[in-house]
Parts: structure tokens; C-alpha cells; sequence
């Protein structure tokens, strides 16, 4: 499947409410699970665990939905192109998962988990599809000197 060269008022719209659905999905979750009582060594392992992957999860959700906020911006005529290009750049994606921490958990937390990551590689896609339509040109200057680099060059 190919990049799309443009995104489209519509796939922000619609990447937008899948991740404030997801958000909130993760907000839930992760506000229920801490809510859980005793602590002995495993329970504290566990914690350690929720809390490293929740902070995760939701920083990536986090993330997708400040790009694509940027983007709404942008298509509602309230930022520039300018701006977009320069404000609007995605994150570097959270550090993996750890394994450990991943077999503690039960299937619907890691569910969200790889939502949230699936998401961000949308985000992601639709990011590097989209500087690379809207890609530099080189600074007249540069252009300069390559036309008159070949207008001098020998045969």
C-alpha cells in the first residue's frame, strides 16, 4: 500500500475521534487498575509494571492527538503551513515495551496497549507521507549555484 501524497480534512476527522475514543478507553482502564488494593511483592511488581505502560500508552495517545489537533488547525484555516511544518512534528515513538512488564498484564489492558501503538504508526505514516510532499526545496541560492555549476560544467 503506498503513501497518500495529501491527508484530507476527512482522515484527520476521523483518526481524531478514534483517538479520543482510545484515550478515554485508556484513561479508564488505567484509572480502575490503580484503584486496585493490597500490596505485597508481586502486587507492587504489577504497579511498577501499570504504571510504566500506562505512561506509555498514554503519552503515545497523547501525541497522535496533538498532531492531529495541529492538523485540524491547519485545515480550519487557524495555523499556516509554516507553522504546521514547523510546530507540528510527531514525537519519536516511546521506547518498546517490556516484555515483563507485558505478561503481567491481562489481555484488554495489553489490547489498548497495541491500539495505542497502532495508532501512532498511522500517525506516523501519515507524518513522513506528508513532509515528504511538503518537502524543502533548496534555498534559491543552492539553485543558483547548481544552474551555474552546469551552465560552466565541461562536457
Amino acid at each position: 500500500m503506498g503513501d497518500p501524497a495529501t491527508i484530507s480534512p476527512a482522515i484527520v476527522e476521523t483518526l481524531y475521534e478514534d483517538a479520543l475514543q482510545l484515550a478515554e478507553e485508556a484513561r479508564a482502564l488505567f484509572d480502575t487498575q490503580e484503584a486496585r488494593a493490597p500490596f505485597d511483592d508481586e502486587e507492587t511488581q504489577f504497579r511498577i509494571a501499570l504504571s510504566c505502560e500506562g505512561l506509555r500508552t498514554t503519552t503515545r495517545i497523547m501525541h497522535a492527538i496533538a498532531w492531529l489537533l495541529n492538523h485540524r488547525a491547519y485545515f480550519a484555516g487557524e495555523m499556516t503551513e509554516f507553522q504546521l511544518r514547523r510546530h507540528g512534528r510527531l514525537p519519536p515513538p516511546q521506547p518498546e515495551s517490556d516484555a515483563r512488564h507485558l505478561a503481567m498484564m491481562d489481555l484488554y489492558t495489553r489490547s489498548i496497549i497495541d491500539r495505542s501503538k497502532a495508532l501512532y504508526a498511522r500517525i506516523e505514516r501519515l507524518d513522513a507521507a506528508w513532509r515528504r510532499h511538503y518537502a524543502m526545496q533548496p534555498e534559491a541560492v543552492h539553485r543558483l549555484r547548481e544552474r551555474i555549476g552546469q551552465a560552466f560544467a565541461v562536457s
